[in-house]
């Protein structure tokens, strides 16, 4: 339907019939509704699209300007937090740059006022968020450097974990940004923020750490001798079990590194040992309720205590690392099952081997059961 065939005013007029509870005077058709639907779709992209400009000219304006008209700092957070909420959709937070506000809210990042950066940095966040475009952007508008000096140096530890969070989803799935990470001295950030007194701030770079070790198995000789085992270690002991279980998963990155993490752990081998003999008992005096609770953190212990110890831990024997009802810890769907279905019934349907067979290794059967070649689950090279 065109757009003149039903002007605003009758759509407002309309609507407000249903709001009264009365009915329409007529039954509008499929064609008629599709097109309201868009209509009013279209009509509030424009709408935020227009706010984003007001915010963004805002922004522009000089503080002094700003500070003369009576504008305060908790109003410009207020702005921020308004935009922080508009950018949740991917497509308006890559229309922030070109209304000229992605610019603007980089440079509060310097801001003098600590809840500004903190906030500036919530909003780079959700822009960044598993969106590649927003995340090349900030880059080309060097976003990324106020971020790691907030991250590292800011005097106010919520501005410091706001611009950690930031570079976490800024870096995440970012081959540059992870590059750019390790140029600005990263690492070491990350290692001074395992070190502080703040369970929040030690998740966010136990988070951090986790990804980096997952994504890069090379990295773990840089991690290695800046010391993370050593802190992991402490923290596997902290009173935060969101902290305890990004420290074991840490820690677990490291060991199964066939190279250099086990090597690393054999340093302190007796002391990880009492640390994780130290949670195997935490967990075994649990009730039922914090049990259930703890289940990552003890499918993490026994999994660090097979790969380091090579046997199962207590827990695995006594039944408390799969409680009944629970998935096995990291167990990945059985995707190809199916197709590999045929192949496992294969050795049942065929006739008793003979002696002969069952003695042929050539022949890949033993006992009727089909040999999979290749080296056995969990060993290293």
């Amino acid at each position: 339907m065109a757009g003149d065939r039903m002007s605003w005013a009758r759509l407002l007029k309309w609507s407000l019939s249903y709001m009264g509870g009365a009915r329409p005077s007529r039954d509008i058709s499929e064609e008629e509704r599709r097109w309201l639907a868009e209509a009013v779709e279209r009509h509030m992209a424009e709408d935020v699209v227009g706010r984003l400009r007001e915010i963004a000219l805002l922004m522009r304006t000089p503080l002094s300007v700003l500070e003369a008209q009576g504008i305060t700092p908790e109003d410009i957070e207020d702005l921020l937090a308004e935009l922080q909420v508009h950018v949740e959709s991917i497509d308006i937070a890559n229309d922030l740059h070109s209304v000229g506000g992605l610019v603007p809210v980089i440079r509060y990042l310097r801001n003098t006022n600590a809840r500004i950066r903190a906030k500036a940095a919530d909003v780079v966040t959700t822009v960044v968020q598993n969106n590649p475009t927003s995340q090349q952007l900030v880059m080309e508008a060097s976003g990324f450097e106020p971020l790691v000096s907030n991250f590292t140096s800011d005097p106010d530890l919520t501005a410091r974990i706001k611009a950690l969070g930031a570079l976490c989803s800024l870096i995440r799935n970012n081959k540059p940004g992870v590059a750019a990470f390790c140029l600005a001295n990263g690492y070491a950030g990350l290692r001074d923020a395992l070190s502080s007194e703040s369970a929040r701030f030690q998740r966010k770079a136990l988070s951090l750490t986790h990804y980096l070790l997952s994504e890069s198995h090379s990295d773990c000789s840089v991690f290695a001798q800046l010391g993370f085992p050593r802190l992991m270690m402490r923290l596997v002991s902290s009173d935060d079990s969101g902290v305890r279980e990004a420290a074991l998963g840490g820690l677990l990155e490291l060991a199964k590194d066939t190279t250099l993490g086990n090597r690393s752990l054999l340093a302190e081998q007796d002391r990880l040992r009492r640390l994780l003999w130290g949670r195997i008992q935490s967990i075994r005096m649990m009730a039922p309720e914090d049990l259930d609770a703890a289940r990552e953190e003890r499918q993490l212990v026994d999994s660090l205590w097979i790969t380091c110890y090579h046997e199962p831990s207590t827990l695995h024997r006594e039944g408390l690392v799969v409680l009944p009802g629970e998935e096995s810890f990291e167990q990945p769907p059985d995707v190809a099952g199916r197709f590999f279905e045929p192949l496992r019934r294969a050795p049942l349907q065929r006739a008793p081997p003979s002696p002969d067979e069952r003695l042929d290794p050539g022949n890949g059967i033993m006992g009727g059961i089909m040999l999979l070649l290749g080296p056995a689950p969990g060993n290293s090279e």
